[in-house]
C-alpha cells in the first residue's frame, strides 16, 4: 500500500510539471491571480434538512454539482466546493478560479450517500473535494464513474467505487443507474488516450446518467454537445433532465448552447422539468458569463417543459 501511495504521488508530481508544458493554451487563459479573488455570492441557498424521504429536491450548487435528494438517498454530482479547479499537488490546486461561489460550502454540505461522476474532467472530478469528502466521510460514500476513470480517485477511502460503460446499468441504494453515451470527449491530460479519438478500448469516456427509483426518472446530463445519441436509446420519457448550457463558445464541438439543451431535454427524451448547469460558475468560453442562462430564458418558451431551477443556489422540489 506505501508503495502504491508513493507511485500516485510521484505520478501526480510528475503530471503537474509535464502538464504545466502541455495544457492547452486556453486553460491557462483563464487563470486569475493567485491573490484573494472577490467571488459572486449566490441569489439562494439550499436548505437540505427540510428535505423528506417522500419527495425529490435537486439543488443546484454550482457548475454541474447538483445536491440530490431522490426519495431519502442524497447523490452529489461532479463535485466542486472549493474556489480553484486543476492541479491538485501538495494540498494546492493549480488552475482558474471560480467566477461564483457555490450555494454551499463544503461544510455545509450533507454527508452524500453516493457521488456520481460524469467524467475525469478537472471541473467535473475534483479531487480537492474527492479528497476532502472522503476524509470527512471514509469509507462511507459510494460512487459511481465512467469507464476508465476510476484510477484518478482509486486511493481515496470510498465505501465502493464502481466504472459504468455505456449501456450498462447497476442496482444501488435502491436506484437503477444507467450509464448513457453522450458527445464529448474523456482524457484529464492531453496526452491521455480518449475514446472521442477512438481509443475505446483503452481511452477514457465520459457518461451521461439516467437515475429511476419510484418509477420517477432523473436524467444526469454531464457534459454533453449536441447530438442524436440519446434519441431512441430511452424506453419511456424522464421526469427531470439535468443538462449543461455553457462553454459552448467556441467549444461548440464538445458543449450545447442553451437552445441545443432545451432541444435534447424536450424533443429527444421528452422530459417535463429542465434543470441547466454548466454555466455561471467558471469562465471557460468566451461568451459572456451571463449569457447561457439568459439565453435559455428568452427561449424555453418554444418549448412544452418546465425550467425547474433558474439560478444557483435555488431547488426544484417534485412531490
Amino acid at each position: 500500500m506505501i508503495k502504491i501511495k508513493r507511485r500516485n504521488f510521484i505520478k501526480r508530481g510528475l503530471a503537474v510539471v509535464v502538464s504545466t508544458i502541455l495544457l492547452p493554451p486556453f486553460f491557462f487563459n483563464r487563470f486569475q491571480s493567485f491573490g484573494k479573488v472577490k467571488l459572486v455570492p449566490p441569489e439562494a441557498k439550499p436548505i437540505p434538512e427540510l428535505w423528506k424521504d417522500d419527495e425529490i429536491n435537486i439543488a443546484w450548487i454550482g457548475h454541474s454539482t447538483m445536491l440530490i435528494n431522490f426519495y431519502g438517498t442524497i447523490i452529489l454530482t461532479d463535485p466542486v466546493l472549493f474556489d480553484r479547479i486543476g492541479l491538485y499537488f501538495f494540498g494546492l490546486v493549480f488552475g482558474p478560479n471560480r467566477y461564483s461561489l457555490p450555494a454551499l460550502d463544503f461544510d455545509e454540505v450533507p454527508k452524500p450517500d453516493l457521488v456520481l461522476l460524469s467524467h475525469a474532467h478537472m471541473d467535473h472530478m475534483d479531487y480537492k473535494t474527492l479528497v476532502s469528502l472522503t476524509n470527512k466521510f471514509p469509507g462511507m460514500i459510494d460512487c459511481i464513474t465512467a469507464y476508465n476513470t476510476s484510477d484518478v480517485i482509486s486511493d481515496l477511502e470510498w465505501k465502493s467505487l464502481q466504472e459504468l460503460d455505456w449501456g450498462q446499468e447497476t442496482n444501488l441504494l435502491g436506484i437503477k443507474f444507467k450509464a448513457l453515451e453522450v458527445k464529448h470527449f474523456g482524457w484529464r491530460f492531453p496526452w491521455e488516450k480518449d475514446r472521442s479519438k477512438g481509443f475505446m478500448v483503452e481511452g477514457r469516456s465520459y457518461n451521461a446518467y439516467m437515475l429511476e427509483k419510484n418509477n420517477k426518472r432523473i436524467l444526469f446530463g454531464g457534459d454533453m454537445a449536441f447530438s442524436d445519441k440519446l434519441i431512441n436509446v430511452l424506453d419511456k420519457p424522464v421526469d427531470i433532465a439535468l443538462i449543461p448550457i455553457g462553454a459552448y463558445n467556441p467549444w461548440k464541438h464538445n458543449h450545447c448552447n442553451p437552445e441545443e439543451a432545451l432541444m435534447i431535454a424536450s424533443e429527444q427524451i421528452g422530459a417535463d422539468h429542465f434543470i441547466p448547469m454548466h454555466c455561471n460558475t467558471f469562465r471557460q468560453g468566451v461568451e459572456p458569463v451571463e449569457e447561457p442562462l439568459q439565453w435559455l430564458m428568452d427561449s424555453h418558451g418554444k418549448y412544452n417543459i418546465n425550467i425547474g431551477v433558474k439560478k444557483i443556489g435555488e431547488t426544484f422540489n417534485l412531490t
